[in-house]
C-alpha cells in the first residue's frame, strides 16, 4: 500500500509539473539566450557579418573587372568541430541567403540538392515532353566556393563558464586554387548557472 501511494504521489507530481509549463512565441529574430549555446540568432548574425565582409574585399571587384559579370559562388561544406551538436546545414542555408540578398554574386546548388536536380533532369528525358524538358550541359558553373569550420572553446570553473565560437570561411577560386578571401567571427559567451 505504501508502494502504491509513494507511486500515486510521484505520478500526481508529475503531471502539475507538466500541466503549468507554458510556451509564448517570439520573434525568431529576437531568441533569448537561454542555455548559451550555439543558437538560430548566432548563426544568421555569423552569417550576414561575414558575408558582408567578404562581399567588401577586392576580390569581388578584381572578379568584375577581369570577367565583366559578377561571379558565381557555391557554398560548400562548414564543418562543425565544436565542442556542441551544431547542424551546420542551418549555418549554410543562412550564408546563402545573405549571398542572395546582397545581389552581388550569383549562387549556384550545391551537394545533394544539386543532385536531386540533376536526377530530376534525368527523369525529364524520358518523361517530359520535347518542349518543356531541361537539357543537360546548361548548368552555370560556380567560380569560387565558400567553405569552413565552426570551432569552439569552453572555459569552466565550478559553475561558470566562458564559451567562445570561432567561424572561419574561406572563399577559393574553383579554376586556379586560390584562396582570395578569409574571414572570421568570434562569439563569446559567459555563462554563470
Amino acid at each position: 500500500m505504501k508502494k502504491v501511494l509513494i507511486l500515486l504521489c510521484s505520478a500526481s507530481l508529475l503531471l502539475s509539473a507538466c500541466a503549468n509549463r507554458k510556451v509564448t512565441r517570439i520573434d525568431p529574430s529576437e531568441t533569448p539566450d537561454l542555455s548559451g549555446s550555439w543558437n538560430n540568432t548566432d548563426s544568421r548574425l555569423t552569417a550576414e557579418e561575414l558575408t558582408k565582409q567578404v562581399l567588401k574585399e577586392k576580390w569581388l571587384g578584381n572578379h568584375v573587372a577581369e570577367k565583366g559579370k559578377k561571379p558565381v559562388v557555391i557554398v560548400g561544406m562548414v564543418t562543425n568541430k565544436s565542442h556542441e551538436h551544431i547542424d551546420a546545414e542551418t549555418f549554410m542555408k543562412d550564408l546563402e541567403r545573405s549571398f542572395i540578398t546582397s545581389d552581388k554574386v550569383g549562387l549556384v546548388q550545391s551537394g545533394k540538392k544539386r543532385e536531386e536536380m540533376r536526377a530530376e533532369k534525368a527523369d525529364m528525358q524520358s518523361n517530359a515532353s520535347a518542349s518543356t524538358m531541361k537539357k543537360f550541359g546548361l548548368e552555370k558553373g560556380a567560380d569560387y566556393i565558400l567553405q569552413g569550420t565552426i570551432n569552439s572553446i569552453v572555459d569552466a570553473y565550478k559553475k561558470k563558464k566562458t564559451v567562445t565560437y570561432q567561424i572561419n570561411l574561406e572563399l577559393t577560386n574553383i579554376e586556379t586554387n586560390e584562396i582570395v578571401w578569409i574571414g572570421d567571427k568570434k562569439i563569446a559567451k559567459y555563462v554563470k548557472n
